[in-house]
């Protein structure tokens, strides 16, 4: 299969519309990471995605709209409170989780029975929904357990050959995949965190942040969100998160070093560090981390880094969203500074 990587422009949008209309898979921008689109409502355009992905089956994708009123045909209930935060947060960076409707296939939901549902900011994504006039499935548009796409160039890396069309509509602004909330009538459940932090969430009902979102699922345990289930983002090399302060992560990198040894640190902690070092954030820079990660951890796969070590992030804000997804790219290794042994 060829694959065209094209401007999101008029031209570009119209071919990926008729693609879509088609039952086809096609690249798309969004705010957060690059997704793999296709039509929610077609059982075989889903099972197109998860083919083009790798992806298991069992694990759900994420429904786009572009307006709110598109979100009653695919549920089956809303709660008062999931109206408020769309009023506040979309378009956006935030997925709810809602009771799904007859309407939307078992083959979208990975079998469950809620569907999980968001409007994007990006103008480009927004203009193919209403323009195909269709719910679009899209989950991040790399090969699956790679680090996410922020690039359109990412989802070409990943994605050659397995689809028609991508769309470049520039750098993803905030970098990681949407936060996931189940909704309840009075308080919400975080099962994974993203560019709408808990903070953010407070300010509007009680926040519960799922055990899942910084530890690894139990065996037989079922995923409620995408991103819980299995390893994600992780490059070819060997991610290990280290857990102490700026001067230890220094002196044990330091003392680690060796082919093939590289590092994820900002530019103070660079200066002092004797391996090769890969740009990203500085201390209670959550959100340039946020917008580096994924870039970072394919830039590992392409210098032919055996092992990244990594300073374990501030969880406050989007910072929480950084661990979650360096823990997983790690396989959940972190080591202590203070004890020096593995744990998660």
């Amino acid at each position: 299969m060829e694959t065209k990587l094209l401007p999101a422009d008029d031209k570009g949008i119209a071919l990926a519309c008729q693609l879509l209309r088609q039952g086809q898979v096609v690249g798309i921008p969004t705010e957060t990471v690059y997704g793999l689109a296709a039509n929610a409502l077609d059982p075989e355009a889903a099972h197109r995605i998860y083919a083009a992905k790798g992806r298991p089956s069992d694990n759900p994708l994420i429904v786009h709209i572009a307006e709110f009123q598109d979100l009653y045909p695919l549920v089956a209930h809303c709660p008062k409170l999931a109206e408020e935060l769309a009023d506040a947060f979309w378009p956006g960076p935030l997925t709810m989780i809602f009771p799904k409707s007859e309407k939307v296939p078992a083959a979208t939901t990975g079998g469950m029975d809620t569907v999980a549902v968001r409007m994007p900011a990006h103008p480009a994504a927004r203009r193919i929904i209403k323009e195909c006039g269709l719910p679009l499935a899209a989950p991040s548009a790399n090969l699956s357990g790679k680090p996410s796409p922020t690039k359109a160039s990412h989802v070409y890396q990943d994605m050659q050959g397995r689809i028609p069309l991508i769309l470049d509509g520039g750098d993803c602004q905030v970098g990681v995949e949407s936060t996931v909330i189940a909704v309840h009538e009075d308080s919400v459940r975080l099962l994974r965190p993203g560019g709408i932090t808990v903070e953010m969430l407070s300010g509007y009902c009680d926040v519960i942040v799922d055990d899942g979102v910084l530890h690894q699922l139990k065996e037989g345990e079922k995923a409620l969100s995408p991103g819980m289930k299995y390893k994600h983002y992780a490059p070819s090399a060997q991610v290990i998160l280290l857990d102490g302060p700026e001067e230890a992560f220094i002196q044990y990198v330091n003392s680690h070093a060796g082919e093939g040894v590289y590092a994820m640190a900002g530019e103070q902690e660079a200066e002092r560090l004797t391996v090769p070092t890969l740009l990203f954030g500085g201390e209670h820079e959550e959100a340039e981390q946020a917008r580096q990660l994924f870039d970072c951890l394919r830039e590992c796969d392409e210098k032919g880094a055996k092992t990244v070590y990594a300073r374990l992030p501030d969880s406050k804000g989007v910072g929480l969203a950084v661990l979650n997804r360096l823990l997983r790219a790690a396989g959940f290794a972190v080591i202590s500074l203070d004890k020096e042994d593995a744990h998660g």
